[in-house]
């Protein structure tokens, strides 16, 4: 009888454990250059957290206040964004009366949403250069950005953008910070700061 419950109790533990060890790994998420998050995300917004309430699916409703659109093909006024209730489910946690910029999607049912995967930064943490190139960052949609985690590391398109941040083992470096990815009249792509260009080569 012992042997039995044995073999009947591993698999049940296993059952257990599965769902954490799911939800564990729901929320790694891959670096994304900012001008990535700019091309891939719905809406692009400046917005102050006014409050947070909780919707009727227990999801965390962050009221916001936009101060600027950056991106918004619906042109649709947001006065929220949801998000869930826990950083373990890929949750995120915003401050109250703080001034964000978020690149954020819509779901299903027409709502505003974060996840920990997207791009949501203080304003105030964003370099000087960086608020100014996020008016340039949709001319670089149709260009890749390539990592580049170790040498040899080279473009195998000119459409691409050499993402060197890596290299210094960090995705929050100069090019992460500084540049953008811009598309040329002869339709190659390189890495752009001012009134400076970066070739990609």
């Amino acid at each position: 009888m012992r042997w039995m419950m044995k073999v009947l109790v591993l698999p049940l533990l296993l059952l257990c454990l599965w769902p954490l060890q799911n939800g564990a790994q729901a929320c790694k998420c891959s670096p994304k250059h900012p001008q990535e998050h700019f091309c891939q995300s719905d809406i692009v917004i400046k917005a102050k957290v006014t409050h947070v309430t909780v919707d009727v699916a227990r999801r965390l409703k962050y009221h916001i206040l936009i101060s600027e659109t950056l991106k918004n093909p619906i042109r649709r006024y947001f006065h929220a964004i949801h998000t869930l209730p826990s950083t373990a489910a890929c949750g995120v946690i915003l401050t109250k009366g703080t001034e964000y910029l978020f690149m954020a999607n819509i779901q299903r049912d027409g709502g505003l949403y974060i996840f920990s995967c997207d791009f949501f930064e203080p304003w105030e943490a964003l370099s000087a250069t960086q608020k100014n190139l996020l008016r340039r960052y949709k001319l670089g949609c149709d260009c890749k950005i390539k990592r580049c985690d170790s040498f040899p590391c080279g473009p195998s398109s000119p459409k691409e953008c050499l993402w060197s941040d890596f290299l210094l083992q960090t995705s929050h470096g100069e090019q992460a910070r500084n540049f953008a990815c811009k598309k040329g009249k002869d339709g190659s792509c390189a890495w752009y700061r001012g009134l400076n260009v970066i070739n990609s080569e």
